[in-house]
């Protein structure tokens, strides 16, 4: 083969890897413009004013994952009518939490390479109070009662988590006084009644008691997940009990719901709803037995919410925190929710 032909081979090949890459960035293109564009039978959503402070009606903030122009933007809708018309923010968020007024809500950069991820803490108006660069992929947010302290956790590559090529890392911040802890692996864990150390132990799922010391959250070593307590001033965890993952704590603090990998279901869908006693260490099983990859929150002290894959993402379920009942749908293309006003406030 002569050089000139050696060239003009090169020439088409690149010529035909030119025009596949441009083809997927076009497809990637109409992809993201048909979710700009609202769905036929989806719910009605138009821009307003969104707060976190609570009135005296009850309502749901989340994340509107309905196709349309507010696709990801932190909305609202009456607790009593929760498929009814929604109000958008413009606030948009990857995951979201709220309490007294404080939010924090983990945010995607889009870049032209690649994407870049913050955490933003939201004052009662949705306004911007500081920020945080994220060195991973959001997946968890919550916010203490009080609403002074904030915790997130993100995906970050590097070691084994859940056996992937993924390992977490969960920050605590202190809204009051800016102190941020960047992983709570800088805390001691104390492991069995001894201190533990090893390079694999990862932390993900935090849910704060109303003393603003103590929380709850998952620990994985050795191929396990622990739930474990923590403590804020002590800066130690310490486990409690074995397979335990992304904990909600009940509103009168006696409870916990939890995923739990239940033996037998498939690889790819492995974990239950379970509420675990915390005087006693009993667990007893929601209804819905479908798989649940998300950490629930409490609407209230009986029911928690949850999500699961919708048509356009995920969709919003609730059951009986006593495993009594049935799951019912909250709401369609949602997640995230906080309850707000009325009886009380989201766990």
């Amino acid at each position: 083969m002569t050089l000139r032909i050696k060239l003009l081979v090169l020439l088409t090949a690149l010529a035909v890897l030119g025009g596949v890459a441009a083809a997927s960035l076009l497809h990637a293109s109409d992809r993201a413009a048909e979710k700009d564009r609202t769905q036929a039978g989806g719910p009605p959503v138009a821009s307003g004013r969104v707060a976190l402070t609570p009135d005296a009606s009850r309502r749901i903030v989340f994340r509107n994952m309905a196709w349309g122009p507010h696709r990801d933007e932190l909305a609202t809708v009456p607790a009593a009518e929760p498929g009814g018309p929604r109000t958008a923010s413009g606030v948009k968020c990857l995951r979201f939490h709220a309490a007294a007024g404080t939010g924090i809500c983990l945010q995607a950069e889009r870049g032209t390479v690649e994407d870049a991820y913050r955490a933003v803490v939201l004052n009662a108006g949705l306004k911007e109070r500081a920020h945080y660069a994220l060195p991973g992929i959001p997946t968890r947010a919550r916010v203490s009662p009080s609403g002074r302290f904030v915790a997130w956790t993100v995906f970050v590559g590097g070691d084994s988590y859940a056996g992937t090529d993924f390992s977490t890392r969960t920050a605590v911040l202190d809204t009051r006084t800016n102190r941020l802890t960047a992983s709570l692996e800088e805390f001691t864990v104390v492991k069995d009644g001894r201190e533990h150390h090893a390079a694999d132990t990862n932390f993900w799922g935090v849910t704060f008691s109303r003393d603003d010391r103590h929380f709850y959250a998952t620990m994985a070593t050795g191929g396990k997940t622990y739930l474990v307590r923590g403590d804020l001033g002590a800066r130690t965890v310490t486990t409690l009990h074995q397979n335990v993952e992304c904990p909600s704590l009940s509103p009168d603090e006696t409870r916990i719901v939890y995923k739990k990998r239940v033996p037998g279901a498939p690889a790819d869908a492995p974990w239950r709803l379970y509420a675990l006693d915390l005087s006693t260490f009993r667990e007893t099983p929601l209804a819905d037995r479908r798989s649940v990859d998300d950490q629930a929150v409490w609407l209230d002290a009986r029911t928690v919410a949850y999500s699961l894959p919708g048509d356009f993402g995920a969709d919003l379920y609730t059951a009986p925190a006593d495993g009594t009942g049935a799951p019912k749908r909250l709401l369609t293309a949602g997640l995230a929710p906080v309850a707000l006003g009325g009886a009380g406030a989201t766990r």
